[in-house]
């Protein structure tokens, strides 16, 4: 008895193909934050007082190399192994977030350095870095200004929604 074996291979050949289809983009699914992956996200910054800080919720997604040193130590590190889809609230201690306050990074600078109509609380940048200066005081001779960032000695919470994880090639 001889059997047809040609509509066999076919079916064969069918039901590989229609596997193999939903397994490529089911496994681009299941990628995960790593060194080196492209990451898409959502956030809200608050501190643990319930200050509200910043949000891109509903907005443009930030998008990130994991391990560029763009973000946060402490953010950076606690993404490791998340999936796109998931969400989670993280708490990063000053320390592995913009750092502990450093006093010595308040600078004395003559008055006659700043403009004439700055005032304690302005926020000035220098012509050589563009790093923001918070004015603290003003005296008759002197401006004192915090060369720390603003959120320096800051605990920090965010809660974020990864939105796609991808290869460098991939650009989610």
């Amino acid at each position: 008895m001889r059997h047809n074996t040609g509509w066999l291979i076919g079916i064969a050949v069918a039901v590989v193909l229609g596997i193999l289809g939903p397994m490529s983009s089911w496994a681009a699914a299941e990628l995960t934050v790593a060194e080196g992956m492209v990451v898409s996200l959502e956030y809200t910054l608050t501190l643990p007082d319930r200050t509200s800080v910043e949000s891109n919720v509903g907005q443009q997604p930030l998008v990130f190399t994991q391990g560029s040193g763009h973000l946060v130590p402490g953010l950076e590190k606690a993404l490791l192994g998340m999936k796109a889809g998931q969400t989670k609230h993280i708490e990063v201690p000053a320390e592995l977030g913009y750092g502990v306050y450093n006093a010595d990074n308040q600078i004395k600078v003559p008055k006659n350095k700043v403009p004439p109509t700055v005032k304690v609380g302005d926020v000035l940048t220098r012509p050589s870095d563009r790093k923001p200066l918070k004015v603290l005081e003003i005296t008759a001779d002197t401006v004192i200004m915090d060369a720390n960032h603003p959120l320096a000695g800051k605990d920090l919470i965010f809660d974020i929604k990864i939105l796609k994880v991808g290869k460098a090639s991939d650009k989610p």
